[in-house]
């Protein structure tokens, strides 16, 4: 095991090397930082050299590339370059944004998960039930809405809930405009009140999207394993079904949903653009949104080489969770 993690970890620097690459490439691509600049007043040569050569653009694209590899090594992931917005460090606001997400998705995953996960075990096991009906109608429902539908259902609902409890004379719940900048303040469960009404709707809003694609994969992998000869053995030598169903069907049906959560990890830790634009979240999504309107490339390439490690981080996770639920595979 120790030996397939450290092949695993050095195979994923040649993997992190072509997606800085790839990212920078697409940054340089999407225009010229200074373009609006130049375009707001007539500027003279000497200006826009100077601007170009402050922010580095004056030079090649694999020199630039170069340094900015070496210096995101060492930590330093450059500076804003927009005129007007220059000189704020990229990883001190980056990382600002991140932990907001990471409050956010950390318990909406591993609520979706859990919950993903229970059904579908429960659905195949319990199959062309009613529950298993049910349980099917609901999540191809909340699969096939577009997220922002969800978020603006349930945004326009927690407006309608505070509205009602204002009129019999309790305080507003739901906050709709996301955590306040500067924390939850009053006693303990102020504190707790103010906490539940401000990540209750975005955590919904993230849930039942998650949901049902993890109780869809769960449900079909359980069906697969249920019929699979080895469990019919077991249980053809008087194992009971409880036992069947957990020790030998639960754990290799988890694989597949180990797999789709994983990458759903990695890639949502990028930011819930929709959720937390509606929900007035200044999260990674957020961020990302600003930095495409203002042209910012370190910022994008910060965000983008961030998701890139987490979505490298937590496949390798998975691998390793492939060990430890099917012992038909070895890793070593």
């Amino acid at each position: 095991m120790f030996r397939y993690i450290i092949r695993r970890l050095l195979i994923s620097i040649p993997l992190l090397i072509a997606a800085s690459f790839l990212c920078f490439g697409l940054t340089t691509a999407m225009g010229d930082p200074l373009g609006e600049w130049k375009l707001q007043k007539p500027r003279t040569e000497a200006e826009i050299s100077l601007a170009y050569e402050r922010t580095g653009y004056n030079k090649p694209f694999l020199e630039r590339y170069v340094k900015w590899a070496g210096d995101f090594v060492t930590g330093d992931w450059g500076e804003t370059v927009v005129p007007g917005n220059a000189g704020k460090p990229v990883k001190d606001e980056l990382f600002k944004a991140f932990t907001v997400t990471l409050r956010l998705i950390i318990g909406a995953e591993l609520i979706a998960l859990c919950l993903g996960v229970a059904i579908g075990v429960i659905g195949a096991v319990k199959q062309y039930s009613i529950f298993d009906y049910t349980a099917t109608g609901i999540a191809f429902a909340m699969f096939s809405m577009p997220l922002f539908c969800v978020a603006l259902i349930l945004k326009a609902g927690g407006i309608q809930l505070n509205n009602w409890l204002e009129s019999i004379g309790l305080d507003r719940w739901i906050i709709t405009a996301g955590p306040p900048g500067d924390g939850f303040k009053g006693s303990f469960g102020e504190q707790i009140f103010q906490y539940t009404g401000a990540y209750t709707l975005p955590t919904i809003c993230l849930v039942v999207i998650q949901f049902a694609l993890y109780s869809r994969f769960q449900r079909a992998s359980m069906l697969d394993t249920l019929n699979a000869d080895y469990v019919r053995t077991a249980q053809a030598k008087g194992v009971s079904q409880a036992r069947a169903i957990f020790k030998h069907a639960f754990r290799n049906a988890l694989i597949p949903v180990i797999t789709v959560s994983s990458l759903n990890f990695g890639a949502n830790f990028g930011g819930a653009v929709i959720t937390e634009t509606v929900f007035g979240w200044s999260g990674m999504g957020k961020f990302l949104v600003d930095a495409v309107v203002k042209l910012e490339p370190y910022q994008v390439l910060g965000f983008m080489m961030l998701t890139a490690i987490f979505v490298i981080v937590f496949n390798l996770i998975a691998d390793i969770l492939y060990a430890f639920l099917d012992p038909r595979i070895r890793l070593d």
